[in-house]
């Protein structure tokens, strides 16, 4: 029983591992599209300065809308998956504590149990 425990605590640490090394990948990728749209925007300032001509400006100026709710989007996506990760996490958690206490009751059952016959020996 105590082997399969472990063995239950084990597997629960990896997932974890496993989770946490996901989040930040997708975090790294977020961050990189972030910065790729800032870039861009940033040209897109540039090219705005140059040309002042009023066709262009209007086009300029429907592209950073675009731009704008593209970041929106992505900054919505970004909550979503940590609201995920958190609940995914807070389960691992909870799953870990019930492990735990499971744990803590064989061992308490196997003490009390020892402690017994050790006073009806003695007695």
């Amino acid at each position: 029983m105590m082997m399969m425990m472990m063995m239950m605590m084990m597997m629960m640490m990896m997932m974890m591992m496993m989770i946490l090394i996901l989040m930040m990948m997708m975090m790294m990728m977020m961050m990189m599209m972030m910065m790729m749209m800032m870039m861009m925007m940033m040209m897109m300032m540039m090219m705005m300065m140059m040309m002042m001509m009023m066709m262009m400006m209007i086009m300029m100026m429907m592209m950073m809308m675009m731009m704008m709710i593209l970041i929106l989007m992505m900054i919505m996506m970004m909550m979503m998956m940590m609201m995920m990760m958190m609940m995914m996490m807070m389960m691992m958690m909870m799953m870990m504590m019930m492990m735990m206490m499971m744990m803590m009751m064989m061992m308490m059952m196997v003490m009390d149990s020892e402690t017994l016959t050790t006073t009806q020996i003695s007695n």
